[in-house]
């Protein structure tokens, strides 16, 4: 009798590389339209062309230096230009999008050989890279005509995380509220509606997409992590709402921290890497040279993910 052995894996799933992406872009769509209402045709034209050059740029790697079939078909690099584009201000010129799309696809995704081979998360290796090449462009929050803002030409101001030090803590703290839940004028296309942000996040949820426990981890240590050094200086330090309504708290925790290939297999991972990530932005706050820290947290974390994975096994098939 004759024994045909196939590689590995032997279970196979209904779900796909690119029903899951899918379900990804469905869940950033309800944040997508709020941002497109209010920053108009400018935020509708960085999305397009950020989408549009990370899928060209896969496609590129695919058939001219790695000689193989493309792999656009799974999505995953319009995932990528989608939050590429929620964490680039909605004055960004084009060719700075592009930049980021090169080094989201080109360097952080296509040079570890394509997706599930990546050690960092493509989107937030592009925007730190931004960050850190053009400081200029990347803190100019000014925001283009065409919106819900008025017929003006253009609205500039700081965001509610540069308030901070222009105004203090306790007056920043006031300008936030519930009504923060809804819109949040200033700062990315991902920070404009932390209600948008989380109705996408309960979405994947209810379709298994993700577990909840590394977004509700970040969640409770910037909390907690706000709220005692509120408490100990209310006139220097920011509060719990603060924190986790203004900048990409939200946008981070729910849809790149939750990476597949960037985070931890198993929960008690996720947990860890969730509260190092929370540790990790707050300290970035309060004592760090930039009013936001979470794209570096990630990253930070991402590069720990290894090491939290080797501590944390993730339980074998077939094993009790």
């Amino acid at each position: 009798m004759a024994y045909i052995v196939s590689p590995n894996p032997h279970i196979h799933a209904k779900v796909s590389t690119r029903s899951l992406m899918l379900d990804v872009i469905i869940a950033l769509c309800p944040a997508a339209v709020v941002s497109f209402l209010f920053y108009g045709l400018s935020e509708i034209a960085i999305m397009a062309f950020s989408v549009a050059s990370c899928v060209f740029l896969e496609w590129v790697v695919n058939r001219y230096m790695l000689h193989r079939a493309s792999s656009t078909g799974d999505l995953s690099a319009v995932v990528t230009g989608i939050l590429l584009a929620m964490n680039l201000p909605p004055s960004t010129p084009l060719w700075v999008v592009f930049i980021g799309a090169v080094v989201a696809i080109g360097v952080a995704k296509m040079t570890f050989g394509g997706i599930g081979q990546n050690i960092w998360n493509p989107a937030i290796t592009g925007r730190v890279f931004l960050l850190v090449s053009f400081p200029a462009i990347m803190t100019d929050w000014t925001i283009p005509a065409g919106g819900l803002i008025g017929n003006v030409d253009a609205f500039s101001g700081a965001t509610l995380l540069q308030q901070v030090g222009l105004l203090g803590a306790k007056a920043a703290d006031a300008m936030v509220g519930l009504e923060t839940l809804f819109s949040n004028m200033g700062g990315s296309a991902g920070e404009i509606s932390a209600l948008a942000l989380l109705a996408g996040w309960v979405y994947l949820l209810v379709r298994k997409v993700i577990k909840p426990w590394i977004t509700l981890s970040i969640f409770a240590t910037v909390a907690l992590v706000a709220g005692i050094f509120h408490a100990i200086d209310p006139a220097q330090f920011t509060g719990a709402l603060f924190n986790l309504l203004t900048g990409g708290v939200i946008l981070g925790a729910c849809f790149m921290a939750t990476d597949y290939v960037t985070s931890p297999m198993s929960a008690w991972g996720g947990v860890i890497f969730g509260v190092g990530i929370g540790i990790l932005v707050m300290m970035i706050r309060y004592f760090g040279s930039y009013p936001e820290g979470m794209s570096f947290a990630i990253l930070i974390m991402n590069t720990a993910v290894p090491l939290i994975d080797r501590a944390f096994h993730q339980k074998k098939f077939g094993r009790a």
